[in-house]
């Protein structure tokens, strides 16, 4: 980036008043500069959270007292499911839950 002269600066000067006014300025540098330092914190946690070692940790999952509906329980003998394959159960899950609440708001209707 070539270094900007004492004209430079002072041109660019002219356009920002142009621009923003008289009294806009002071407010734009200040929420320019309230952004910057947002920024800049945010970037120094990146870089922290990158330094940090990885850590493992133990998720223990307890089990629900009630069970779960009948729908939503996979028989353990199936393979793990792609995404995909999730996402599509899921929708179609969705989509009978729509219909019945459609049907359950025509009956109290």
């Amino acid at each position: 980036m070539p270094n900007l002269g004492p004209t430079e600066l002072i041109i660019i000067a002219v356009i920002l008043v142009l621009l923003f006014g008289a009294k806009k300025l002071p407010d734009t540098a200040r929420a320019v500069g309230r952004s910057l330092r947002i920024f800049k914190a945010e970037t120094n946690k990146l870089r922290e959270d990158d330094d940090k070692p990885a850590q493992t940790t133990t998720v223990t999952v307890q089990q629900q007292s009630a069970p779960a509906p009948a729908s939503q329980q996979l028989p353990s003998a199936e393979p793990a499911l792609s995404p995909e394959e999730q996402a599509r159960r899921l929708e179609e899950e969705a989509a009978r839950l729509r219909a019945q609440a459609a049907a359950a708001k025509d009956k109290t209707n």
